[in-house]
């Protein structure tokens, strides 16, 4: 979320959405329907059936002791499939349970050749279950069919310096091997179908003025890290099931659904204005920052010694970007969307902000792709989950008070999925 920039961003939010806006129709994006919605919130309840649980420090089986999920992922018969790994190395196994929470199977391991993981990051799961991960540390996505076993091994096409990753990566149900990413403020066509990734831009997202693209950055550490900022709309994004994608790029609520070319179609929009960016807020904004990085270890791959001259240069980057935050810039206000997702039967479900530091989460408006508002799950009542599946399956991640990963899978009615 923190973008490099050279110049300081002064415009209100629905500035910001009306820029947009006009960025679209002056890039030959063709016609737009819009679509505002009223700004009267309908409330949705969130007593959602409870389908299993897996996971705790009272976990009943060997198989479901987990030690940190690191990204999940239903496939078409509502299988979950788990990446669970110790340290920060990077996961080390991927755990497969059944739609009723029953164990199918464990694969993968921790290793240097292909299919073992070294720094396994991301996990990706098709509807037809074959599945990939993501290793920054080989560089490259082993891919596994649906029984689990070892396929092949697509590398990441680097420019040079540095490690390659893509997070957040959604896969497409319309093509095999398929996924939607971002790159900057561009959201790409990731392709694994061959032995090298291929990348090909879907749709540029708006840039807001001050943050352009600077390309790679190199030279001294302080260059690398460059500028950081708080409160930069975010491009959030999410793979649609007709092939499509939906996306948000400004502070206001406004959502953008695109086709299969990245042209839009449909801009939804909602009259809520973003919160401003007060003093204190700022200053709780700087001070999440400075924990969470103190906080942070740096990624060391299992079963790996760091040498002492990389480890010098891991502490000099976690101090220049702490000094980077001590200094950071802000826009002058709050986006109002923090998430977007798709179920998996194609709803909008739209996570609004809450001021930082708020310990309960935003409430979601959830609607069709077609911009009928269907309601809102009110603030505090419910967290994004983290996988939705087919028959109404949504996966949430939890920990328990002994900060063990907890999953809850769970039904949702018929009117939201």
């Amino acid at each position: 979320m923190h973008r490099k920039a050279r110049a300081i961003w002064a415009v209100c939010g629905i500035s910001v959405a009306i820029a947009s806006v006009g960025f679209l129709r002056a890039s030959g994006a063709g016609a737009q329907e819009v679509v505002d919605l009223s700004a009267e919130d309908i409330p949705l309840p969130a007593d959602f059936e409870l389908v299993y649980r897996l996971g705790s420090a009272d976990a009943a089986a060997r198989w479901e002791e987990f030690s940190s999920i690191r990204s999940m992922g239903f496939d078409g018969a509502g299988n979950l499939h788990l990446l669970d790994g110790p340290g920060t190395g990077g996961g080390g196994r991927v755990v497969v349970v059944d739609a009723a929470g029953t164990h199918v199977r464990d694969f993968g391991r921790v290793g240097q050749g292909p299919g073992e993981f070294r720094a396994a990051v991301q996990l990706i799961v098709w509807a037809d279950g074959r599945s990939a991960v993501e290793d920054v540390m080989h560089q490259a996505y082993h891919v596994f069919d649906p029984r689990g076993d070892f396929d092949r091994m697509v590398r990441e096409v680097s420019a040079g310096f540095g490690i390659t990753t893509r997070p957040g990566l959604r896969p497409q149900r319309t093509d095999a091997w398929t996924l939607i990413g971002r790159t900057g403020r561009s959201i790409v066509h990731v392709n694994l179908s061959s032995d090298d990734v291929a990348e090909r831009t879907l749709l540029e997202a708006w840039t807001p003025p001050g943050l352009e693209d600077q390309g790679p950055r190199f030279g001294d550490v302080e260059d690398v890290v460059g500028e950081v900022w708080g409160f930069e709309p975010e491009v959030l994004y999410d793979a649609l099931p007709t092939g499509g994608v939906v996306f948000a790029d400004s502070s206001a609520w406004a959502i953008k659904l695109a086709d299969t070319l990245g042209a839009v179609s449909h801009i939804l929009r909602r009259p809520l204005r973003p919160l401003p960016a007060t003093e204190q807020i700022r200053r709780t904004e700087r001070e999440i920052r400075l924990e969470a990085r103190r906080n942070q270890e740096d990624a060391v791959p299992a079963g790996q010694q760091v040498p002492p001259t990389v480890q010098a240069l891991l502490d000099r980057f976690r101090s220049v970007h702490l000094e980077a935050i001590e200094s950071m810039q802000f826009f002058p206000e709050v986006p109002v969307i923090a998430a977007l997702r798709v179920t998996w039967d194609g709803n909008l479900w739209v996570q609004r902000s809450t001021e930082p530091g708020a310990s309960e989460p935003g409430p979601i408006d959830v609607l069709t792709p077609d911009g009928r508002y269907i309601g809102t799950f009110p603030d505090g009542h419910l967290e994004m989950p983290d996988a939705f599946g087919p028959d109404g399956l949504a996966a949430f991640l939890e920990t328990d008070e002994f900060d063990v990963p907890v999953v809850t899978v769970r039904r949702l009615p018929q009117n939201v999925r």
